[in-house]
């Protein structure tokens, strides 16, 4: 049975079932209590478990994600909710340093079965502190995992993955697909495999490369271009660490052009990385220059809703590249 529900739901959801299935885990952030959080991503949990397992947070990042950290290796499954991504700098040391070596540094011995829920993307007016998009930090760290559904079935699926891994996983959700975005969820209870990329829809002569909200861009955008003839394939990566190279390089030596979507800044982001592994490995089968279509280097999205809907990436952006492409 499927039901069809916003991307908001397929989180609680998750957390919910997980909850329920595992008492060592539990719930912490600021607001995620009786409130329902900033979003309204934790309603209903706090009236479901009790403060015990759902604990409103001081507003303190670093205190709590400490706590969350400590929590892990003494055998609980904590989740821990930032109200916004950006606010993650302030819990670097927790992160980078603590939590993706503790393992590593015990020779094993230690296990950090942390989920750290964090927003990202911008399209809401809120500004340079609270737009950003900081998941290509994290994907630079070994031993953190870094997951990006972009729609509910990917949100719940990767969600209860990454509560019963064993290792810390930042998972980024997009605010912007809180409401608006809404999909069909099994209502059994099932699993996204972490590191598993999807290929949505298939194509031959142009691969765009996407995660997060971009995908629904990048679809969209093979829609307005298969009126003009050209047949692209969209794949969403779905985690960018682990990487699933194999379906970005089967996909790329099929279409032999490549257009890589995101809405991190150009510089250094995902699509970096991406493009330096397709110039390595499939080199040979590229009939064109790799595409890269994301947002400016700018120090914070502008306040003024129509300057920042300029600075994001569009469907009108994906299909001028991919037209460029075409032209080869």
């Amino acid at each position: 049975m499927m039901a069809e529900i916003t991307y908001r739901e397929a989180v609680i959801q998750a957390m919910a079932e997980e909850m329920r299935r595992d008492d060592t885990v539990f719930l912490i952030g600021e607001d995620v209590g009786p409130s329902g959080g900033i979003f309204k991503c934790s309603e209903g949990l706090f009236d479901e478990f009790g403060a015990d397992r759902v604990i409103d947070a001081p507003i303190t990042e670093a205190g709590y994600i400490g706590l969350s950290v400590g929590a892990a290796v003494t055998g609980m499954r904590p989740i821990a909710e930032l109200m916004f991504g950006d606010f993650s700098l302030l819990t670097m040391d927790q992160i980078v340093n603590q939590a993706a070596k503790i393992r590593y540094m015990t020779g094993g011995q230690c296990r950090v079965p942390l989920t750290i829920r964090l927003t990202m993307g911008a399209g809401r007016s809120s500004a340079a502190q609270h737009s950003q998009s900081l998941h290509a930090l994290f994907a630079h760290i070994p031993g953190l995992k870094v997951a990006l559904p972009s729609c509910p079935r990917d949100a719940k699926g990767l969600l209860k993955s990454a509560i019963r891994d064993n290792n810390p996983v930042l998972f980024f959700e997009h605010k912007r697909g809180y409401s608006s975005v809404q999909g069909e969820v099994p209502e059994d209870n099932y699993v996204v495999p972490i590191g598993q990329a999807n290929l949505l829809r298939e194509g031959e002569q142009i691969s765009l490369i996407s995660y997060g909200l971009s995908v629904r861009d990048c679809l969209e955008a093979a829609q307005v271009m298969e009126q003009e003839g050209v047949d692209c394939e969209v794949v969403d990566l779905r985690t960018i660490s682990p990487l699933d190279k194999d379906t970005v390089l089967n996909s790329v030596r099929k279409t032999g052009k490549v257009c890589i979507v995101h809405e991190d800044n150009l510089t250094g982001g995902v699509g970096a990385e991406l493009a330096a592994i397709i110039a390595k490995e499939a080199f040979g089968s590229l009939d064109g220059p790799i595409h890269r279509v994301a947002a400016p280097d700018i120090p914070s999205f502008p306040y003024n809703p129509g300057m920042e809907e300029f600075c994001l990436p569009s469907v009108e952006d994906i299909t001028k590249a991919i037209r460029e492409l075409a032209a080869y």
